[in-house]
Formats: C-alpha cells, sequence, structure tokens
C-alpha cells in the first residue's frame, strides 16, 4: 500500500485552536460588561468616596446617639449657634470614628467647633447623613 501524500497547497484548512474567532454577539457582550463595570466602579468611588466638600461648623452640640437596624452608627444633631436663638438651624451629622464620639459624648450642651467631609452620598455603615465629623474643638465661652 502506497500512502498519498497531499501538496501543502491541497491540504484541508484547520484552525488553530489559540486564534479562534468569537462569535460578533459574545464579543459585543463581553465589552459591554467590562464597560458596565468600570462605570459602575467609578460611579460608586464618585458618589461614596470622593469627597464633596470638607468645612466647619461651630454651634451649641444637643445630642449623640447610637442608631440603626443593621448598622449601628453615631449619629449627632447641633444648633448652628453659640448664642442663644429663637429659631437656630440645625445640622445634622454622623461620627464614623469612636474616639470622636467619646469627646462629643462629653461635650454635650457645650459650643463645639466640627470639622467635617461631606460626600455625595450616604453609605449605610458610615451614617445616616452625608456629613461625617472628622474632628471636633471645644469652644470656651468667656
Amino acid at each position: 500500500m502506497q500512502s498519498e501524500i497531499m501538496p501543502q497547497s491541497e491540504q484541508p484548512f484547520e484552525q488553530s485552536p489559540a486564534k479562534k474567532k468569537v462569535p460578533g454577539f459574545k464579543r459585543f457582550m463581553r465589552n459591554f460588561l467590562i464597560i458596565l463595570v468600570l462605570v459602575a466602579g467609578f460611579c460608586i468611588y464618585w458618589f461614596f468616596y470622593n469627597s464633596y466638600s470638607k468645612g466647619e461648623r461651630t454651634g451649641v452640640l444637643i445630642k449623640i446617639t447610637r442608631k440603626g437596624n443593621v448598622f449601628k452608627t453615631d449619629e449627632g444633631e447641633m444648633w448652628l449657634s453659640c448664642r442663644q436663638m429663637t429659631n437656630p438651624e440645625k445640622f445634622y451629622f454622623s461620627v464614623a470614628n469612636d474616639s470622636i464620639t467619646t469627646i462629643l459624648k462629653n461635650l454635650q450642651d457645650d459650643c463645639v467647633q466640627l470639622t467635617y467631609t461631606q460626600y455625595r452620598a450616604s453609605l449605610p455603615w458610615r451614617g445616616d447623613t452625608k456629613y461625617i465629623v472628622t474632628g471636633v474643638v471645644p469652644i470656651n465661652k468667656n
């Protein structure tokens, strides 16, 4: 028996397994999912972790409470004036640091200056408000 040898140009064409073509719909879905994950990641960073503003507010600290159903967070309330007023504006804030919470509990009904960071949206484990207190300084009333 004689084996037939086909010339190289007549051999059937076989694709290598590494260069298989991805169908158009699968390629579209893969690219769409990659873009969707990148956009979702950017939005999460932008709204929850990128600070919108930083500032200070001075007033009388009214209360500090620990509340929440699943995530217990420290929430505070302050009048934005150190003088007696008829209708002072209230400032609601959250505290993420336990040492700041302890200091604030000792300074209730006193005039304080709070340093805060404002975010575009709130996270359940960070607090109910967009304002997160990062520092506190007692104000002496002399």
